[in-house]
């Protein structure tokens, strides 16, 4: 098998016929070095009298073994013997789960796991979306806390059907409290063929250097059931593929709850498909970390697979990058001011240059650079203002301009977006504000782009929507709804374009309502409201 920089492993909630040590010897023997131990019945229970003897022993026994561990805590009914999975982070009571997932980093750092791997809950019926997101936002701020204090690693797991469904909606997560490094991101292969719009590849690239675990199994598209390779349409050697370019090291876990029945002949089975889809991707890829310099370290699996992905439509937003306009547009807070993203419009970086040059040449060569474009000029903000412009924005921004400057068809831009990881969105985003003069049917693709960035509850993605492209084309409903999104994710006013001009009576009576709720629900009015306020009462 060719040899991959991550460690193979089996979830033991596929294994629930066997005892644990006879689970371990049955994946011992297939070759797997990493084992997914899944807290509760029938293995390891968090809640008996000896649960840290047992802890301790299993530590002893999995260093004997030289098997690597990850916590997993999906039990189905460890809190509530009637309510699967209840309570999750999201329910108004949600002490039962804490007290789970607070021993589960306790029995982590007794094993020397990976991590802790969590996900958020389904909405309850009497818990509406927003109040939702700042239940979890609380407790996961908390349970950072204590892992932090453990030194133990926490992975949130996008679940469909869940609040947090996408990679995406794990990176809004993670922006809204604060980027905690101790907090990273599972990713389940078979979940992306369910609900990631940019499919496997795009998930694995969006989360990046953030992830930290990885399930493996096969799905279809309708529906949530995990399935052994080859039974759905997962594109497994291009999730290999992705892996080995985002250079993961962690462990990838085969994830079947539902097979325990035939768990010795799966664990073979799964582990031959990996390793000979690993030799294929491992064939096309090189070594971790390779790649062709024009791909920007795309293999063609990946890019094969990025070519023919999602037909669901729009992405929802992932997280990463700057808020303010790109290119050779001025600061959002601004437009007439000098900013570094102007700077390098002036004097753009040589490659930046070149990919211009090219793309007028050639649009089809959009994609391809815009891929390369990180790793050529480099990802640093461009200030330290809030949300301000990366390097690699400004490249895609220059590329975005020259295309529609160049007479380009703007569905070009609009494939950037929408089979693009966080970064390339927003490189799309800042592009639409660098257009000197958009036509009309760049006018028209760029608001719905517009238009889909600010559906998300990505803080950066958000912020790069409100440019100088949303404040001269948007119109008064849509803009208005993105200002007060800004107050809502904690996004500073600073990155509207054009606010002073755009803010108008009823933007200000909407920030008065939005205030007043937030004093009935007993929450603090956020600062920015005052500047809409203030126009009220003007």
């Amino acid at each position: 098998m060719n040899d991959v920089p991550w460690s193979w492993g089996y979830g033991t909630n596929g294994f629930t016929d066997h005892p644990l040590p006879a689970a371990l010897d049955v994946m011992q023997g297939e070759g797997y070095t990493a084992v997914a131990l899944t807290l509760g019945h029938p293995h390891l229970d968090p809640f008996a009298p000896d649960w840290r003897a047992q802890a301790e022993a299993q530590a002893a026994d999995l260093r004997r073994r030289g098997m690597r561990v990850v916590v997993e805590t999906g039990t189905r009914y460890l809190l509530d013997p009637v309510r699967k999975h209840r309570p999750t982070l999201v329910d108004r009571n949600a002490e039962p789960r804490m007290v789970f997932l607070r021993r589960a980093i306790e029995i982590a750092a007794i094993l020397d796991a990976e991590c802790v791997s969590l996900w958020s809950g389904v909405l309850p019926d009497d818990v509406l979306i927003d109040a939702a997101r700042v239940l979890l936002d609380e407790r996961l701020l908390e349970l950072t806390a204590v892992a932090a204090a453990a030194g133990v690693t926490l992975a949130l797991e996008p679940e469909p059907g869940m609040v947090v469904e996408t990679v995406a909606d794990a990176l809004a997560v993670r922006a809204r409290i604060g980027h905690p490094a101790i907090l990273g991101v599972t990713v389940d292969l078979g979940h992306c063929v369910v609900v990631e719009p940019d499919g496997v590849v795009g998930a694995l690239r969006a989360a990046g250097a953030l992830l930290r675990n990885v399930q493996a199994d096969d799905m279809l598209p309708h529906a949530h059931e995990h399935l052994p390779f080859g039974e759905g349409v997962l594109d497994l050697d291009a999730a290999l593929a992705a892996l080995r370019e985002i250079d993961y090291r962690g462990v990838v876990a085969v994830e079947l709850p539902r097979h325990a029945h035939a768990a010795p002949a799966l664990a073979r089975e799964s582990m031959a498909a990996l390793a000979a889809a690993a030799e294929r991707a491992g064939a096309v890829a090189g070594p971790a970390g390779g790649g062709d310099p024009v791909t920007g370290g795309l293999t063609e699996a990946v890019a094969s697979s990025a070519a023919g992905i999602s037909s669901r439509g729009a992405a929802p937003a992932a997280s990463g990058g700057p808020g303010s306009s790109g290119g050779s547009a001025a600061p959002a807070s601004s437009s007439a001011d000098p900013s570094p993203c102007a700077d390098h419009a002036r004097d753009p970086h040589p490659w930046t240059r070149d990919a211009v040059a090219a793309v007028r040449t050639d649009a089809t060569r959009a994609a391809r650079l815009f891929a390369s474009a990180g790793r050529e000029v480099g990802r640093e903000p461009l200030s330290a203002e809030p949300f301000a412009p990366t390097a690699d924005d400004v490249a895609r921004a220059a590329i975005v301009a020259a295309l529609a400057d160049g007479g380009a068809d703007p569905a070009v831009a609009a494939s950037l977006y929408r089979r693009g990881d966080d970064a390339e969105r927003r490189g799309v985003l800042r592009g639409l504000d660098a257009i000197t003069a958009p036509a009309p049917a760049w006018r028209d693709a760029g608001v719905d782009l517009v238009v889909d960035a600010l559906r998300a509850n990505d803080t950066r993605l958000v912020a790069a929507a409100l440019g100088s492209f949303a404040a001269a084309h948007l119109d008064d409903h849509a803009w208005r709804h993105g200002v007060l999104k800004c107050v809502f994710l904690g996004i500073p006013l600073s990155v509207v374009a054009e606010l002073d001009a755009r803010a108008d009576d009823e933007l200000a009576a909407m920030a008065a309502r939005f205030a007043e709720e937030r004093r009935a629900a007993g929450r603090a009015v956020p600062d920015d409201l005052t500047l809409l306020l203030a126009r009220e009462r003007a």
